[in-house]
C-alpha cells in the first residue's frame, strides 16, 4: 500500500488523528485514518509472587480498571522506553525498581493507530511517593497475587489488552529463563 497524500484532522497534546490518502496493489485509491501517539512503557511490577497495578477510571469505557503501569511522556515527547517505564512507575506506584529487564514490544491497534510500547519487568523494588500527573488523581494501586490476577483476567475485571498481553510476555521470559 502507498501514501499519496496525508493531512492532520486532529491535535491535542497526546495524539493526534491524521488521514491518509492510499493506493493499493491492485492500483484501487482509498483512505486510512490513523491515530499517531507516542511509545509508550509499561511496567509489570514483581516482587515474588505479586504483582502491582493500579486502578483508575478510563474515560472512554466509562469504568474503572485494573492494568499494570503503563504511559506515554507528556507533549508527545520521545523518551528512551526504560527511562519511561522508570518514570512511570514511580508516578504511578511510588515504586523504584533497581532492575528493569525488557520483555518486548506490543502493538495497540496496528490496524488503526502508529502506537508501540516496551514492556518492562521491574524487580529489586522499594517504596516511595508516587507523583501522579493530574488526570491520576483518582488513581488506587495495589498488590495481587498471580492467581488472583488471572482470576481477574478470567473474570473480566481486567481487560487492558496491554496488561494481559505483558503478561504473556512475562510467562514467555520465565520460561526462557528459568529461576
Amino acid at each position: 500500500m502507498e501514501q499519496t497524500s496525508s493531512r492532520e484532522v486532529y491535535a491535542n497534546p497526546w495524539m493526534s488523528v491524521r488521514e491518509d490518502g492510499v493506493r493499493r496493489a491492485d492500483g484501487s485509491e482509498g483512505i486510512y485514518g490513523v491515530v499517531d501517539k507516542p511509545g509508550y512503557a509499561l511496567v509489570i511490577p514483581l516482587d515474588g509472587d505479586r504483582l502491582h497495578l493500579v486502578e483508575q477510571y478510563r474515560y472512554p469505557l466509562g469504568l474503572r480498571r485494573w492494568e499494570f503501569p503503563q504511559g506515554t511522556a507528556p507533549d508527545r515527547l520521545d523518551v528512551p522506553p526504560a527511562e519511561l517505564a522508570a518514570r512511570e512507575l514511580r508516578e504511578e506506584t511510588g515504586l523504584r525498581a533497581a532492575n528493569l529487564v525488557d520483555l518486548g514490544t506490543l502493538d495497540v491497534a496496528p490496524g488503526m493507530s502508529s502506537q508501540r510500547g516496551r514492556v518492562f519487568l521491574a524487580t529489586g523494588l522499594s517504596s516511595g511517593a508516587h507523583e501522579r500527573e493530574h488526570e491520576e488523581q483518582d488513581m488506587r494501586a495495589a498488590w495481587f497475587s498471580r492467581e488472583e490476577f488471572e482470576k481477574m483476567v478470567a473474570a473480566d475485571e481486567i481487560t487492558d489488552a496491554q496488561s494481559i498481553a505483558a503478561y504473556a510476555l512475562l510467562l514467555l521470559h520465565e520460561r526462557r529463563n528459568p529461576a
